[in-house]
């Protein structure tokens, strides 16, 4: 089975590099909607560190939900999910293939770009380290979510808005305790508790989120 999810993440990696625009879409975005927040607010120093740590959340969470449409869409149309979905391993090894190439070409950009950002935003420098582990804890988690949603659309129309609808309110705690974690480190207080909550998150993520994934898959492909 591990060899069945490395190769999963292997192709994923090539076909993102060979097409190339996708992650830097995210990034522009991602990067764009937290530019455009000093401008539409003002550039009060105070005003902007009190906001940064929720806008540069919000705006992570917007990128994630951007690129996740074409998660498995892409691979229905061309005819590479009913072969994937042959492979003598089950379909929730593929499935946590493909979320770890759509982190690692999502994800972590966005993680490398938030500091500066987070700079930009006038966030206290106390926040920076924080802001990076609450994200690293983060971002695998929004794309595990994600994944499910993105199974259940996956050759819907307009499946886009729909995926949307399903997968926002369950990333709420996500966004709760990644905001929380930088404020409490700002503030002076510990980040432990917010952390240790990502943490719980992203592990039942990782368990549940593909198996999950992979149902909807499978009904979408019977």
């Amino acid at each position: 089975m591990l060899g069945a999810y490395i190769a999963v993440v292997q192709r994923d990696l090539k076909l993102a590099g060979r097409q190339g625009g996708g992650s830097l879409l995210v990034i522009a975005f991602f990067v764009m909607v937290i530019m455009l927040f000093p401008l539409g607010v003002g550039p009060e120093p105070a005003l902007l560190e009190r906001m940064s740590a929720g806008v540069i959340w919000v705006a992570a969470l917007l990128s994630v939900l951007l690129s996740l449409d074409r998660l498995f869409q892409a691979d229905l149309e061309d005819g590479s999910l009913d072969q994937l979905a042959l492979l003598p391993v089950p379909l929730a090894i593929v499935v946590l293939g493909k979320v770890t190439a759509h982190w690692l070409t999502t994800g972590l950009p966005l993680i490398a770009a938030s500091p500066v950002l987070a700079i930009l935003m006038q966030m206290q420098p106390e926040g920076f380290a924080i802001l990076v582990a609450a994200m690293a804890l983060g971002t695998p988690s929004l794309s595990l979510i994600g994944a499910i949603g993105a199974a259940l659309t996956v050759g819907v129309r307009r499946g886009g808005v729909l995926l949307t609808l399903i997968v926002t309110p369950l990333y709420i705690p996500v966004l709760i305790f990644g905001v929380g974690a930088v404020e409490a480190a700002v503030q002076g207080f510990s980040p432990s508790p917010h952390l240790l909550f990502l943490t719980a998150i992203l592990s039942g993520a990782i368990v549940m989120a593909p198996i999950a994934a992979g149902w909807a898959l499978r009904l979408a492909l019977d």
